[in-house]
């Protein structure tokens, strides 16, 4: 008896969640069996559903902040807060450079470039330098 039983039990163990998630898709999801266009494959996939939500790295946060607070303020406050937040988070180091770079490009297109030249600073290696004289270069 014991072995119909483990039997029946594992076949229901592997059946079982099969059956679950395929009922679940169904109630969710139609298959477009016939070409007709009014036949969605998604219900959920309609043209007033917004754009899926995309995770934003670290950096790619505070790249975005300091360009706001250079923006807002100047170059020169944002330089100093990238450096503080790179000596907190020592794992954002390895973006410093990039940051630095972007940095100096919107510094030059919201200063102008000798005015945006004034607010380099050694942070990252001359980044913001580099990034001020690339968008001089191609303005």
């Amino acid at each position: 008896m014991t072995h119909s039983a483990r039997r029946i039990g594992r076949t229901l163990a592997f059946v079982l969640p099969v059956v679950l998630v395929l009922s679940g898709t169904l109630a969710v999801a139609r298959v477009p069996w016939a070409t007709s266009p009014e036949t969605q494959a998604l219900t959920a996939s309609s043209e007033t559903a917004s754009a899926p939500a995309t995770s934003r790295t670290p950096q790619d946060i505070l790249r975005d902040k300091l360009l706001v607070e250079l923006q807002k303020k100047d170059p020169g406050i944002a330089l100093t807060h990238l450096q503080r937040e790179i000596e907190a988070r020592p794992s954002l180091a390895k973006h410093c450079m990039a940051i630095a770079r972007a940095l100096g490009r919107a510094a030059v297109q919201h200063y102008g470039p000798t005015r945006a030249q004034s607010f380099s600073r050694p942070v990252c290696d001359t980044s913001f330098a580099y990034g001020v004289s690339q968008q001089a270069a191609t303005s």
